[in-house]
């Protein structure tokens, strides 16, 4: 199987790599990351004054988690004297140096970075949807470097196809899609208020809540651009990666689900790839990104068909069905004439044991 990824001049051996956040805060934390196999190494994001984080920062459910991270809390310059020299003394990954936030910002740090990086990501988080800002950004690291730019989008934005325009425009060599979600607001019933440190309380969310709105992102860029997509948001399983390359990521990036299930979820996921892509018939990742297809409008009313030997008898499609269609006489039987053909008790079905509705 050829995991092999490509990100426009950057050859990855697989599509695998961490998310720019505390699991690559030093070098240190970059090497034990790198350690899993991961196909290249992203940086948490530097810009010119430590970021002050408040305490406490992370909490995780198996949904997803919840921050009031910020950029890195150490200065620019023990990355460019101690964490990027070291990392790169012991690998020979490709670096993507994540940076933030201004036009100015990173006209001071990107000819510090240049001799490191293979590749530099402009983290949008704090300046969200302004296409003109965007250009502004691509623009500062052109001036100061050659490396590929990579602009990092934030879920807010409204029309994708608008901010990548502008990243072609300035000649941005590609999209990373999405960031973290929010603000959002983790309510304890036992602290009768948010965990969070943040003072107000409120945090960003990611992890598997946002896989959809990560994947709706991923879809629409890919629709109006050929420049290459990292897709990123709500990836736990080698099934998650086939999921977005097939929605034209042509690789990607997760951070909260090492935070959810542990740091040697990359290992796992980089193992099950192969086993995963072949169960879907893809010979290579490549594959698999080539696949991107629209199964187009469709009004045609399909109704449920019930594998019997499958079926469990458990009751819930029956109990879900907004149309009153199902009903439970020893088995489960289909009212075609109610039956509206939406879909979910295939969804729903615990077993597999309904068809023919989803296409």
């Amino acid at each position: 199987m050829d995991l092999s990824a490509r990100l426009g001049k950057l050859s990855l051996s697989n599509p695998v790599m961490p998310a720019s956040g505390p699991l690559t805060g030093d070098d240190k934390k970059m090497l034990s990351i790198a350690a899993f196999g991961v196909g290249a190494m992203v940086t948490k994001t530097i810009s010119t004054v430590a970021a002050k984080v408040p305490r406490p920062c992370i909490i995780a459910t198996n949904s997803y988690v919840v921050n009031t991270e910020l950029w890195s809390e150490f200065p620019y310059e023990r990355w460019l004297e101690e964490f990027i020299p070291a990392f790169r003394g012991e690998s020979d990954l490709p670096l993507i140096v994540s940076l933030g936030y201004s036009p100015n910002d990173l006209e001071k740090l990107v000819p510090l970075f240049d001799k490191y990086a293979d590749a530099f990501e402009l983290s949008t988080h704090y300046v969200a949807d302004d296409p003109s800002l965007m250009e502004e950004l691509i623009s500062a690291v052109k001036r100061n470097s050659d490396r590929p730019v990579f602009l990092k989008l934030d879920p807010s934005v409204n029309d994708p196809a608008v901010m990548v325009r502008a990243i072609e425009k300035a000649g941005g060599d590609g999209v990373v899609a999405i960031n973290s979600l929010g603000p959002v607001y983790p309510y304890d019933a036992t602290l009768k208020r948010s965990p969070m440190g943040s003072g107000d309380g409120f945090g960003w969310i990611s992890g598997p809540a946002i896989k959809t709105l990560a994947l709706s992102m991923v879809r629409r860029i890919r629709e109006v651009t050929c420049l290459p997509v990292i897709g990123v948001g709500g990836i736990a399983s080698a099934g998650d990666v086939v999921d977005f390359l097939s929605a034209g990521a042509d690789a990607v990036q997760l951070l909260s689900g090492a935070l959810i299930k542990g740091k040697d979820i990359y290992s796992r996921i980089i193992s099950d790839l192969p086993k995963v892509l072949e169960s879907r018939g893809f010979h290579s990742v490549a594959e698999a990104v080539s696949s991107v297809r629209q199964p187009g409008l469709s009004f045609e009313v399909r109704n449920p068909a019930i594998d019997h030997d499958k079926c469990t008898r458990c009751g819930l499609c029956v109990s879900v069905c907004p149309y009153f269609a199902l009903s439970l006489n020893g088995m489960v039987e289909v009212d075609r004439e109610s039956c509206f053909g939406c879909g979910l008790c295939q969804s729903r079905c615990p077993v597999g044991a309904i068809g023919g509705v989803l296409i």
